[in-house]
């Protein structure tokens, strides 16, 4: 998983990862800190060619996240060849996300 704190950071990765999953969150959001392995599984398991990125709001990413327009916790964002692909915030299932994911991976990694 890599940890992103600047603009510059985000910019690399959307870069070089060809689908990216990023996780915004808190140290001290607990829901935030019960997804991260969980969605790191599933994308091990079901979207291996998935890249999962994490920006801490409540730490050293409080600045991206502010120019990102997050506000409320958690956020998962979804980008594919650096374009943004769709969000879930606040209230979502880990279902939510296997949806999200599952047809333009499809398209992009088949």
């Amino acid at each position: 998983m890599l940890t992103l704190e600047t603009p510059q950071q985000l910019a690399e990765a959307l870069a070089q990862h060809p689908g990216l999953l990023l996780l915004i969150g808190g140290k001290d959001c607990g829901v935030c800190q019960a997804l991260k392995p969980r969605i790191a599984a599933l994308l091990a398991t079901e979207f291996p060619a998935m890249t999962l990125a994490y920006i801490d709001c409540q730490a050293s990413g409080a600045v991206l996240c502010g120019q990102l327009g997050v506000f409320s916790l958690p956020v998962v964002r979804v980008f594919f060849h650096g374009d943004s692909f769709g969000e879930l915030a606040r209230v979502f299932s880990m279902a939510d996300i296997k949806n999200l994911l599952e047809r333009p991976y499809s398209l992009c990694f088949s």
